[in-house]
Formats: C-alpha cells, sequence, structure tokens
C-alpha cells in the first residue's frame, strides 16, 4: 500500500475495514439514480457490497429500476469473489451510455443476496446517497460509491495498481 488507512474518527467508515472476501449488508438509506432528468432508480431497499479497499457498491432490487432504459450488452467481467458481471448500456431518446450498470445474475454463494439486483456506476451517472452526490473511485473501473462518510485511501486513487 501507498500510504496508511486514514484513521475513522467518529460517523466515519474506512473502507480498510471492509472484510475480504466481501459481505452484503442490507441497508434502508435513500438512493437516487438518475441522468439529467431521467430517474433510473429510487428507493430504500438496498444491498450494500463491502470490501477491502473499495468504496462500497450499492445493489438495487430489479423492481426498484426502470429496466426499460437498460439494454444488456455483450461486456462481462470477472470478479474472483462475486462471479461474472453482467452489464447494461442506458439507451433513451438520443442518449447513450457504456457500462451504465451491472449485475449478476449468478452470484457465488458467498454474495448470494445480490441476484436480481442492479448496481449502477458513478463515474458515468449522477448517483445519490441520502440526498447528496458520490464521488466514484478514480480510474473507472470500480463502481463504488465514496460518501463523505468515507474514509480511505481507495482502490483506484494513483499508486494504488497493485493492492
Amino acid at each position: 500500500m501507498s500510504r496508511p488507512p486514514t484513521p475513522p474518527g467518529p460517523g466515519h467508515e474506512s473502507v480498510w475495514d471492509y472484510p475480504r472476501p466481501p459481505r452484503v449488508e442490507e441497508s434502508s438509506r435513500y438512493i437516487l439514480v438518475r441522468l439529467d432528468d431521467l430517474i433510473l432508480a429510487e428507493t430504500r431497499r438496498v444491498k450494500r457490497v463491502l470490501e477491502t479497499s473499495l468504496a462500497p457498491s450499492f445493489y438495487i432490487p430489479r423492481q426498484d429500476v426502470a429496466m426499460e432504459y437498460l439494454i444488456s450488452s455483450d461486456l462481462h467481467t470477472i470478479c474472483e469473489w462475486k462471479g461474472r458481471a453482467s452489464y447494461f448500456e442506458l439507451r433513451s431518446e438520443g442518449i447513450f451510455v457504456r457500462k451504465a450498470a451491472w449485475t449478476y445474475e449468478n452470484p457465488t454463494p458467498g454474495v448470494i443476496e445480490i441476484r436480481g439486483h442492479i448496481a449502477f456506476n458513478p463515474n458515468r451517472l449522477e448517483c445519490f446517497l441520502d440526498g447528496e452526490r458520490v464521488q466514484a473511485q478514480v480510474g473507472g473501473f470500480y463502481g463504488g460509491w465514496i460518501s463523505p462518510d468515507l474514509i480511505g485511501p481507495f482502490k483506484g486513487d494513483p499508486g494504488t495498481r497493485f493492492w
């Protein structure tokens, strides 16, 4: 690691206190995902995936997602902990966004709770947690949501390539 973890203060979480392999937690925090005026998801029913050095990813039940705007793409990646991810493109009247969202259709047993849920990429969309827009992890590969209550350093920051 290029620098030591920042110790969390009151009301903060450190991504270095998250486990590996990751764990899934229920959350009732208010989630809003949009692009300009197009609302893609709004819910308080969410699964939060926590993994060492990564900002949490928020997985939203398909019932709370405007699936009519998401088109399955032919892009897939593999996560050693979650399995094979399938990606979605956002398409709507002149709007096209690659890698806007992803899902694990058959997640590994350790994270089975995210089956049937969609995660959105804050590098490509406007993602809000409790009314505040989150920051995306640097580099564009990781889809974690960095909120003001989260302490790093985060995987994806300069110098973290081989963590």
